[in-house]
């Protein structure tokens, strides 16, 4: 028997056999034939994680991503109680829909899932652990289109009105001009801005660096906001007390929050403001690819989740377009 009539019937059995038994059937006909197969001894769950996430990390993957898939997989591993590589799509199947039903967990929930262990199978098939990906056949679950929410620009005007301090309203100008993630905000440091070009370089997901933008108000309030401080702490943003520290993700939050009650806006966080840029940017006309670029994004797809184009300018479109 030859190597291409044995990978024949591997492929031919691939819809009839898990990956244990195509593995076991892969050995049988190996001592057919005059070529071996080049083959990954069998690892435990742990072993195969680990070299998983190793290769994440190779890719550039952040740690609060990794984190995320670990316990993600690890639970699922764990409640399923097979190893890796004997796990059909029907176990993953019950576990998804078991998952769903005791959390209540909602449609995007259970797609991040489905997700995260599609990376995970699909890189063991790579890798030569299993013949094919149990995940293969377990469909993107699909989750209603909602609208997202933007700020309005009577709603800025009434953050902006209301700040009692300058860095708050160098804060919500710095966000709403650059729409760069509160992440990226709270890693600045002064010397990061380029008030001549009024740019700065700031690091994004997987550490990726990028040039972000912002407007003559915000570099004239941001100016004021660093005139005065008298601290020698390097931060771009600090915190309102004596200790005068980096502002954290969370202080930023905390306060947006705050000024958002005080006016009777609800919903004030930050990444409203990155969604609002991305929409505004859309409907004046900017080339998706440029606001991708913008925003940092990988993949173009995320761009346009970002972006909702408003309905009037869909009627003027279809006016000046169709008749």
């Amino acid at each position: 028997m030859q190597r291409v009539e044995a990978d024949k019937i591997v492929r031919e059995m691939l819809v009839y056999l898990n990956n244990r038994q195509l593995t076991h059937l892969k050995e049988v006909l190996n001592r057919f034939t005059e070529a071996s197969f080049v083959e990954n001894s069998p690892k435990d769950n742990e072993s195969l994680l680990e070299r998983y996430f190793a290769a994440k990390r190779a890719e550039g993957c952040s740690e609060k991503s990794l984190n995320y898939y670990q316990a993600t997989l690890i639970k699922a591993l764990d409640t399923i109680d097979k190893n890796a590589t004997e796990i059909m799509t029907d176990d993953l199947r019950n576990y998804l829909t078991n998952y769903q039903e005791s959390h209540g967990s909602s449609k995007v929930t259970i797609d991040n899932i489905r997700r995260i262990m599609s990376s995970f199978f699909n890189w063991l098939e790579d890798e030569d652990y299993i013949i094919k990906s149990p995940v293969r056949r377990i469909h993107k679950v699909k989750v209603a289109t909602t609208v997202k929410e933007t700020y309005s620009d009577e709603e800025l005007e009434k953050l902006r009105d209301n700040c009692t301090q300058i860095r708050d309203l160098a804060m919500i100008d710095f966000l709403a001009s650059t729409g760069m993630r509160v992440g990226e905000l709270v890693l600045l440091n002064r010397e990061d801005i380029d008030f001549q070009e009024r740019e700065c370089i700031v690091f994004g997901k997987g550490n990726k660096e990028r040039i972000a933008y912002f407007d003559a108000r915000a570099k004239l309030h941001l100016q004021r906001y660093l005139d005065s401080r008298d601290d020698s702490e390097p931060a771009l943003f600090v915190s309102l007390n004596k200790n005068r520290t980096r502002l954290t993700i969370g202080g930023v939050e905390s306060r947006l929050k705050t000024l958002g009650q005080k006016v009777g806006i609800e919903r004030v966080y930050p990444h409203k403001f990155r969604r609002t840029l991305a929409t505004t940017a859309i409907d004046k006309g900017m080339p998706i690819e440029q606001l991708q670029q913008l925003l940092g994004h990988k993949r173009i797809d995320t761009t346009l989740h970002y972006a909702m184009v408003k309905q009037q300018n869909v009627k003027i479109a279809h006016r000046k377009y169709i008749g």
